[in-house]
């Protein structure tokens, strides 16, 4: 959890309009996340950190094509590899996007199972 000190809860920061640098950094974080492969990349690294070869094996995508999405999402700088021999684990870079993937999959939850919405 991070301290009060660390950064303003997200209600605090959206009490004023965003400006145009961060409606546009935000887009292009949502864009990211619309490919569903991505999207499942980001959640299995929600879990944890993994490699290409499990994060292939989980998505059932080719392991060149999770190579392809995780290097989108490396130099939007939403994931971080570091190397471990010749394998490179890969992690999220921050808690707002895990938490950004799991709203949002939560919210898609609600859509598919017809749950009642809540705050």
């Amino acid at each position: 959890m991070e301290s009060s000190g660390d950064h303003a809860p997200a209600a605090d920061t959206q009490s004023q309009t965003p400006g145009e640098s961060q409606l546009v950094a935000a887009a292009r974080v949502f864009a990211l996340l619309a490919d569903p492969t991505r999207l499942h990349l980001v959640w299995l690294l929600t879990q944890g950190e993994a490699d290409v070869n499990t994060l292939a094996q989980a998505t059932g995508a080719a392991q060149p094509t999770v190579s392809q999405h995780l290097a989108k999402l490396r130099l939007a700088g939403l994931v971080e590899p570091r190397r471990e021999g010749r394998r490179s684990i890969y992690e999220l870079r921050d808690g707002h996007l895990r938490r950004l993937v799991l709203e949002g999959l939560s919210h898609a939850d609600h859509q598919v199972s017809g749950m009642p919405w809540h705050d």
